[in-house]
C-alpha cells in the first residue's frame, strides 16, 4: 500500500526532491528492485489491455513477458538491476493483509455478476483488483532471472526494506519500488515507475531523501511519524487528517505523541493504533547484513529457450532475440558513469603569500586586457 498522500506532500513542500529522468540517465547504476510491485505491474498492465496471457493449459505468463522485456531494456541501457523478493511479512501487517483478502472476496462476487450481465468494463475493473503475485509466480520469476544472468535475493521480511538497506549500505545506488514507504525505510534515492510497462509511458521518478528532509524541514524520525499519521501498512490513517494537515501537525508538534494531544487528531484516531510499534519497524526493519556481493552474468540462452519456449510457449525467435541483447550487453562490461571519475574535495590549506601575490598579478593582468581570452 505504501504511504497515503506522501507523494503529494513532497510535490507541494519539497519539489526539488522530486525529478523525472529517462532510463538512459541511469546508465551504470546498480539498482535494487522491489520484485513484487514490479510483477504486479506486469500482471495489471496486461489485464488493463483486456487480455491475460496464458499457456494452452491456462498458466499465466504475462508476468514473465513483462519481466523479460523490461529487464532486457534496463540491461541494454546499461543499468545493473538486482531484484529483491519479499520474505515473511511482519506480524503487524496481518491486519492489512486481512483487509486485502476481504476486498478480493468482494471483487470475486462483483466479477461473477459483471460476467453474467456482460458488463465488460466492470469485469475488467474487478480483474485488476484480483491480480495477485502468488508463490508460483515468484518462483517462475526467480528461475527466469537466474537464466538471464540477473541476480536476485529474498529478503528476510519486506522487499522494500531490504532494497533500502542495500542502498544505505552502498551495495546499490537506489531502491526501485512503487511503495513510498521505501523512503521511510531510509533509502537515499527512490525510483518509481522504473519497471512500469513501456506502453504506459510513465516517466521515471527519482526522489532524493536528503532533499525531502531538507524541503520539509523534518528529521528522519519526523518523516516516519508523518508517514504513520497519513496511514501505512502497519497503521490505519487518522480520520480527518490528510496530507496537508498531517504535514502541519508534525511540523508544529514535532512528534506523534505531541500531535495526538490536539483534540481533532485524538478524535480521529482508530481504537487500535500501534504507532510506536510501526515506528520501530521503520527504524529497525528486519533486513540482511547486506554483506553479499552480486554478480551479473551472461545469460543461459538454451536454458531460456527451454523454459520460455518449450514450457511457457513463448515465440522462440523473440526469446533468442532478447537473449542476444543480453549477451551483447554483458559482453560490453560494466559501463562507468563519468561522475565516478571525479571527487569533490575541500582545500582547507591557506594559500602561500607568493601564490597569493602571483594570483593578484594574474587578476590584474586580466583586468588590463593582457591575459589571453579562453577559447570557446
Amino acid at each position: 500500500m505504501g504511504i497515503k498522500g506522501l507523494k503529494q506532500v513532497i510535490s507541494d513542500r519539497a519539489p526539488a526532491a522530486l525529478r523525472t529522468v529517462e532510463m538512459k540517465h541511469l546508465v551504470g547504476r546498480k539498482i535494487a528492485i522491489d520484485a513484487s510491485t514490479s510483477l504486479y505491474q506486469f500482471l495489471v498492465a496486461v489485464r488493463n489491455e483486456g487480455q491475460n496471457l496464458t499457456t494452452s493449459d491456462g498458466s499465466t505468463t504475462s508476468h514473465l513477458i513483462g519481466l523479460l522485456y523490461r529487464t532486457v531494456s534496463m540491461v541494454e541501457t546499461g543499468l545493473k538491476p538486482l531484484y529483491v523478493f519479499d520474505g515473511k511479512p511482519p506480524t503487524m501487517k496481518g491486519g492489512e493483509l486481512a483487509k486485502r483478502r476481504e476486498k478480493r472476496e468482494k471483487a470475486e462476487v462483483i466479477l461473477k455478476e459483471a460476467e453474467e450481465e456482460g458488463n465488460e468494463e466492470e469485469a475488467l475493473k474487478q480483474l485488476k483488483r484480483l491480480s495477485k503475485v502468488t508463490p508460483e509466480i515468484n518462483e517462475q520469476a526467480k528461475r527466469l532471472l537466474k537464466l538471464m544472468g540477473v541476480p536476485h535475493v529474498t529478503a528476510p521480511c519486506e522487499a522494500e526494506a531490504e532494497c533500502a538497506a542495500l542502498a544505505k549500505a552502498g551495495k546499490v545506488w537506489a531502491a526501485a519500488s512503487q511503495d513510498m514507504d521505501t523512503l521511510l525505510f531510509g533509502t537515499p534515492v527512490l525510483l518509481r515507475n522504473l519497471t512500469a510497462p513501456a506502453a504506459r509511458k510513465l516517466p521515471i521518478e527519482e526522489i532524493h531523501l536528503k532533499d525531502v528532509l531538507g524541503g520539509l524541514g523534518y528529521t528522519m524520525d519526523q518523516l516516519i511519524d508523518m508517514g504513520i499519521i497519513l496511514g501505512c501498512d502497519y497503521c490505519e490513517s487518522i480520520r480527518g487528517v490528510g496530507p496537508k494537515s498531517g504535514y502541519e501537525y508534525i511540523k508544529e508538534h514535532k512528534s506523534i505523541e505531541e500531535a495526538i494531544k490536539v483534540e481533532k487528531v485524538a478524535k480521529g484516531m482508530p481504537e487500535e493504533w500501534p504507532f510506536e510499534q510501526a515506528r520501530e519497524l521503520f527504524r529497525s526493519a528486519d533486513v540482511s547484513d547486506c554483506s553479499a556481493d552480486f554478480v551479473w552474468e551472461k545469460p543461459d540462452v538454451e536454458g531460456m529457450v527451454q523454459f520460455l519456449v518449450h514450457e511457457m510457449e513463448f515465440n522462440e525467435q523473440r526469446v533468442r532475440s532478447a537473449a542476444a541483447k543480453l549477451e551483447k550487453a554483458s559482453g560490453k562490461g560494466q559501463q562507468v558513469r563519468i561522475d565516478s571519475f571525479f571527487k569533490i574535495t575541500t582545500n582547507r590549506t591557506a594559500p602561500k603569500k607568493e601564490d597569493a601575490k602571483n594570483g593578484a598579478k594574474r587578476k590584474g593582468g586580466a583586468a588590463n586586457g593582457s591575459a589571453k581570452k579562453p577559447k570557446k
